[in-house]
């Protein structure tokens, strides 16, 4: 008879963790919950630093709240794609560590070039918390070098990844923050006159938060506090550790157009960043009207209007707000103030750096390779897609590491060593709807779907990590053929809240089955600090706290139990 371990008694007790964990999450008993969490701690190596162990829940039932340490989130096990065993813990093998930041929108709100007055068409047009982001960011990269090893995995770190909108409008001096940020180093989160702010929050129009005045404004009436001396804080320089993981950056959609929306320099708008006069729309009502449409619901109707500018709102210039171009992307990600822990370029090589190439593969671990892919369109508007000559080099690239894989309903071998491919965009499946022609390079686009559907051609694709949506969701991509499944993880943004960012361990069970455990990470900040103080965790912790209390605040992005932390069981191709 088998000895029965305690992690074999767990996994058997607990009927594999699934439906039980699944269930668990804000609103199920004190029972119920305390018991998923203790059996998946007791699963992990380490839950510290983790959602495992505690998550920011909000103090009172209603009104502004503040935020506390709660209940983490419980460990749910999805046999979508495929059952485990009950003593597979006892024979896990780590194959890699990943964590994957998203959606950080490293954000000038100082800049000219903003649309802050469309934020009732769309939420992410203004945050009260905006100016706090380099604050929050460099907290979180203080959680993930605390957090060093996969909670499930014990492995070393092996990359990070930030799968898109590392700036929120392509700005110069967004990048150079968020480059700094994560390579180490001093940031003076302000733009144009460094003795007053300029932005929004300033001005006492009430359609704003102003945090300094006693202006009763729409956040005020909600209950969001004054704060005086607030932006003297913000703008005093702090600085970030930086990773001490080597790390990787893909393109978003905010990091190659005006606002993640309209086409670089359209209708000349570029000339708005560097300038005096600050952008409140178009003189003509229609181009006002298609400018929304464009915001709201994908329109491309502005592609044909005329727009003049007109505002009444002057700034001090600041050429640092400059927009770069896709080449000059890269080329700041190959700067030598920029290496950080490596590696140099963080993806970017000689052959990007001359053509804008936004693609690349690069090893993670032994027999694991990530793909990263350029999914946004520079054609401009929010949705992706990806052209034709990336679409070939892919398939080039995942053939050229599977023994075994599938074209036009074709299985074909070859003699090649296998590895596992972890694949990285900021789009997801569902948000590459946007085909339009890239007036640069009029090639075909490939839909999210088109992706889909040639990814289960490959039975080594193990999941497809993205961004874009600001939602926390996993999703089983199925096939007939196990084999030929994968999941897609798609993470929340660390602008909005949750403000999360996750870690994906990679282990092999020995059993014929692989599991993916994704565990959720918040920043260092504490729950609750001092609206007075100056310390940069006190700032990143009131970010989180107007983050939650935004008037636009979506909190289902957290997403379900099934959608947070999580055991993605799957086939082992290779078994």
């Amino acid at each position: 008879m088998p000895s029965i371990s305690r992690r074999s008694f767990l996994l058997a007790g607990a009927g594999g963790l699934g439906a039980a964990a699944l269930s668990c999450g804000r609103g199920t008993s004190a029972h119920a919950l305390d018991r998923a969490l203790r059996l998946g701690a007791q699963r992990a190596v380490s839950i510290s630093g983790t959602t495992l162990e505690q998550a920011a829940t909000p103090m009172g039932a209603s009104g502004y709240r503040r935020l506390t340490a709660g209940p983490g989130y419980p460990l749910a096990v999805r046999t979508d794609l495929a059952a485990g065993k009950a003593d597979r813990d006892d024979r896990r093998t780590a194959l890699a560590s990943i964590v994957q930041l998203t959606d950080v929108h490293v954000l000038d709100a100082q800049s000219p070039m903003r649309f802050e007055f469309l934020h009732d068409i769309t939420g992410s047009a203004f945050r009260p918390q905006e100016a706090l982001g380099t604050h929050g960011a460099a907290q979180l990269v203080k959680r993930v070098n605390d957090v060093a090893r996969g909670p499930f995995s014990g492995r070393p770190f092996d990359c990070v990844v930030s799968t898109g909108d590392n700036t929120d409008n392509h700005e110069d001096v967004e990048l150079d923050w968020f480059l700094t940020l994560l390579s180490g180093g001093s940031v003076t989160a302000t733009t144009g006159d460094p003795s007053h702010w300029e932005g929004v929050q300033s001005g006492g129009d009430a359609s704003y938060y102003n945090p300094e005045l006693t202006v009763q404004d729409r956040y005020k009436k909600a209950g969001f506090p004054t704060l005086p001396g607030f932006f003297g804080r913000t703008t005093a320089p702090h600085t970030s550790a930086g990773l001490t993981t080597p790390w990787y950056s893909v393109f978003g959609n905010h990091d190659d157009s005006i606002e993640g929306t309209l086409p670089s320099n359209f209708l000349g708008l570029d000339a708005v960043y560097t300038g005096s006069f600050k952008f409140t729309g178009f003189a003509d009502a229609g181009s006002n009207a298609a400018l929304q449409d464009a915001v709201r619901r994908q329109s491309t109707a502005i592609l044909g209007t005329n727009g003049t500018m007109t505002s009444s709102w002057k700034v001090t210039p600041d050429a640092r707000r400059r927009p770069f171009s896709p080449v000059e992307f890269i080329e700041h990600h190959r700067r030598a103030a920029y290496t950080g822990p490596g590696p140099f370029g963080h993806g970017f090589d000689e052959e990007a750096a001359a053509t804008g190439r936004g693609y690349y593969a690069f090893p993670i671990a032994p027999g694991v390779t990530g793909i990263a892919m350029d999914s946004t369109n520079r054609a401009g508007f929010t949705e992706g897609s990806i052209g034709d000559e990336q679409w070939r080099w892919l398939k080039r690239r995942l053939q050229a590491g599977s023994s075994t894989y599938w074209d036009w309903g074709f299985r074909h071998t070859h003699a090649v060593q296998d590895e596992y491919f972890v694949l990285f965009s900021h789009h997801t499946s569902g948000s590459m709807s946007n085909l339009l022609l890239d007036p640069a390079k009029p090639e075909i686009r490939h839909a999210g779907f088109e992706l889909l559907r040639m990814l289960h051609d490959f039975p080594n694709v193990l999941a497809w990590v993205n961004g874009h949506t600001h939602v926390n969701a996993i999703t089983p991509q199925g096939h007939a053929d196990p084999r030929r499944a994968f999941w897609e993880i798609n993470t929340a943004s660390h602008i909005d809240f949750p403000q999360q960012a996750r870690i994906v361990d990679v282990c092999d069970n020995r059993d014929g089955t692989l599991s993916l455990f994704t565990t959720l990470i918040e920043s260092a900040a504490p729950y609750q600090a001092s609206y007075d103080s100056g310390a940069q965790a006190s700032l990143a912790s009131v970010y989180r706290e107007l983050s939650f209390n935004d008037i636009h605040a979506n909190h289902a992005a957290e997403g379900t139990a099934g959608d947070r932390n999580t055991e993605l069981l799957l086939v082992d191709p290779r078994a």
